[in-house]
């Protein structure tokens, strides 16, 4: 069955909004969903499991924005229960991770793997999570983009977790271009779409979601020198966050801080900012936004 995949634009991997126990808030999902909206995001990509892409099917009927969910980095029967069950639910695309402890090495070992997943969610178009820096797989995206041209009908793109943009141009151009390349890191949006990318999943589309919108008309309006600034002042933002420790917890504690929306803690083991430096972190933050 051919499955047509049209969304173009930016995309935020959301948060699991958690309670103090660490337990799964989902009352808060149609405001996130909302508050995405109103700056711009069109597209969610949901990392987490079945009772969140449950509710934000909900929260999407409203704001009629791109549902994704991400499926792998479980055990394999895990991983196609979840894509059947996005399936189901009728969601607009799933992304998943490789296997991550039998890990391919090869582009068909890779591609044996997907088709598992596009069965069992024949009807949704899929996509693939390529971060090789975390998932320890660092296959030719081009290579792979072109041998699975004829063999997984359902694959539509890539997500592209790592930051060289001349690998992520040959996927671009691989099987003649008929594959959308998702940028996700925020330290290349603006020369990757000044190359020619026009998607991207980022972090930051959820805490500074102005940025990735900003850069991207810039680029469409040819005011280079626009986005290359607003390229330069997020690095420094995400730079800064990262200095104060992880990722995932200063990402959020910036959502709390910064947005409408309070998400919570991040989930051990990622530890979070120590209380006391909190205040420290927003007054080196603040500045910069």
């Amino acid at each position: 069955m051919i499955v047509n995949f049209t969304f173009i634009g930016l995309m935020a991997p959301v948060f699991t909004i958690f309670n103090q126990d660490f337990s799964v808030n989902t009352d808060k999902i149609p405001s996130y969903a909302n508050y995405l909206l109103d700056s711009g995001i069109k597209g969610i990509l949901v990392q987490e499991r079945k009772i969140l892409t449950e509710a934000w099917t909900s929260a999407v009927r409203n704001t009629s924005q791109h549902l994704m969910v991400q499926v792998g980095g479980a055990p394999f029967p895990d991983v196609v229960d979840l894509a059947r069950h996005a399936d189901t639910l009728g969601v607009d695309s799933i992304l998943t991770l490789p296997e991550l402890y039998f890990k391919p090495t090869k582009s068909q070992e890779l591609i044996s793997y997907l088709k598992f997943i596009s069965a069992a969610a024949p009807n949704t178009p899929l996509l693939y999570y390529h971060h090789p820096s975390l998932s320890g797989v660092n296959i030719d995206m081009a290579e792979f983009l072109n041998e699975a041209s004829h063999q997984v009908p359902n694959l539509k793109g890539v997500k592209y977790a790592s930051n060289d943009l001349a690998v992520a141009h040959a996927a671009l151009r691989a099987a003649n271009g008929k594959y959308r390349i998702f940028i996700g890191s925020d330290h290349v949006i603006e020369p990757a779409f000044s190359v020619g990318f026009d998607s991207a999943i980022v972090a930051s589309s959820n805490a500074f979601p102005r940025y990735s919108k900003e850069i991207l008309q810039a680029v469409k309006d040819k005011q280079l020198e626009r986005a290359i600034d607003l390229q330069q002042n997020l690095t420094k933002i995400m730079t800064t966050v990262t200095k104060f420790g992880s990722k995932v917890p200063g990402m959020k504690l910036a959502m709390n801080l910064f947005t409408p929306i309070n998400v919570g803690l991040a989930r051990p083991p990622l530890q979070n900012l120590n209380p006391h430096r909190i205040g420290e972190f927003r007054s080196t933050l603040e500045p910069l936004l």
